[in-house]
């Protein structure tokens, strides 16, 4: 499947929850945006890609099983979620692997092991600071301590005006 086809899949999936896919294809477009500016090869940029649109697949149950949305829970639940969405994608078995991986770590800041889980939390942490009116000082922080690409960096800034304030 192409990414188009699992971004269909997904918004399917998501069974008219506008907050979700809203949220889905921000964290997706800047997923997609940081990878290009960093020169992400071919294959990590499609695994980015799929694991920006799954990421938060176990939403859904996490409401109906703990009544919440907790990180922890969506990390615990959404890997076998998302093996099973995308079984049926062509996708290899190593691909659907990091993908779960990354779905299953995707609120997780220590241990990063590459760069398409890197940009993951930087592209949902611009989405989740966006959609919950994060403070200037969340943003700053997290810019300094956990943002490692310029291209998140830069987007970062642009997105909340920061170019222009000490």
């Amino acid at each position: 499947m192409t990414i188009a086809q699992i971004m269909q899949k997904m918004i399917a999936f998501s069974d008219g929850n506008i907050h979700d896919i809203d949220h889905f294809i921000r964290v997706w477009t800047y997923a997609r945006t940081i990878a290009q500016l960093e020169h992400l090869d071919k294959e990590m940029q499609f695994i980015l890609e799929v694991a920006a649109i799954t990421h938060d697949i176990a939403c859904s149950l996490c409401r109906e099983k703990y009544g919440n949305t907790n990180g922890k829970h969506q990390e615990e639940e959404g890997a076998g979620l998302v093996r099973e969405f995308l079984s049926d994608t062509g996708m290899t078995k190593q691909q659907i692997e990091r993908v779960a991986y990354l779905v299953g770590h995707h609120h997780t800041f220590i241990g990063i092991d590459g760069q398409d889980w890197q940009i993951l939390i930087e592209a949902d942490y611009i989405a989740n600071a966006s959609e919950n009116s994060y403070s200037e000082q969340n943003v700053r922080n997290f810019m300094q301590k956990v943002m490692k690409t310029e291209s998140a960096r830069s987007l970062a800034a642009a997105v909340f005006g920061l170019h222009n304030r000490s």
